[in-house]
């Protein structure tokens, strides 16, 4: 079983639209957070921990992952998506980009 934690902003949109789209996904658990402080759900360094994958939306949130959580993205893959801030929780042009860019990772 894998853990992938999907990463965004607000984690509003995008990531909790990831971590729905792939919850029924054979083989991984899902989960999703954001990087700003008033996120739904901040980012942990606990789930940077449990997450064996770790998708990121955009480079910037990248930047943030790997410069707040250095020693606990050690071994972990850390992969950015490119998928801007334009979409709504579960619109169909993202739950199809989301479908195309995160299965050859898994």
């Amino acid at each position: 079983m894998k853990n992938v934690l999907f990463v965004c902003s607000q984690n509003k949109l995008r990531s909790p639209t990831a971590e729905q789209v792939f919850a029924d996904w054979p083989g991984i658990e899902t989960s999703s957070a954001g990087t700003n402080n008033d996120a739904e759900n901040p980012l942990s360094s606990e789930e940077i921990e449990w997450a064996d994958i770790i998708f990121v939306m955009e480079k910037a949130h990248r930047s943030k992952v790997q410069a707040g959580y250095r020693s606990a993205l050690k071994g972990k893959r850390l992969i950015c998506l490119d998928i801007p801030d334009d979409y709504t929780f579960m619109d169909p042009a993202l739950v199809a980009l989301l479908k195309m860019k995160v299965p050859p990772h898994l």
